[in-house]
């Protein structure tokens, strides 16, 4: 069993910077995959595996970075945040075989001046 818990949303004005975490507990083969999702529009906002592969959706990667620590805690830097970043993000967590998918409880991320 996976256990996922995030941190570090909150309010920041446009052109602003933020840092989300996810630290996963549990079961070391569901960790294989850490990343962060978002509510519609969005999907999936990038991904990062144990080897440190990273995926980004769409247009992130220009603005987002995810990076990884071997104690399965996963990063998200938002740099240069718009308006249209704000959303729920959603840390999740596969395993290897891209199943025994895991949900945070999600965190809110409000860019707004």
């Amino acid at each position: 069993q996976v256990h996922l818990v995030e941190s570090g949303g909150g309010l920041v004005q446009p052109g602003g910077s933020l840092r989300l975490s996810c630290a996963g507990s549990g079961s070391k083969p569901g960790l294989f995959t850490m990343g962060w999702s978002r509510q519609a529009p969005g999907g999936l906002v990038a991904s990062i595996t144990r080897g440190l592969r990273k995926s980004y959706g769409k247009s992130w990667k220009a603005r987002f970075a995810i990076s990884r620590d071997p104690d399965d805690t996963v990063y998200l830097q938002m740099n240069n945040l718009e308006p249209e970043d704000t959303a729920v993000y959603y840390c999740f967590a596969r395993d290897i075989y891209g199943s025994g998918e895991t949900w945070g409880q999600g965190t809110q991320v409000t860019v707004s001046s």
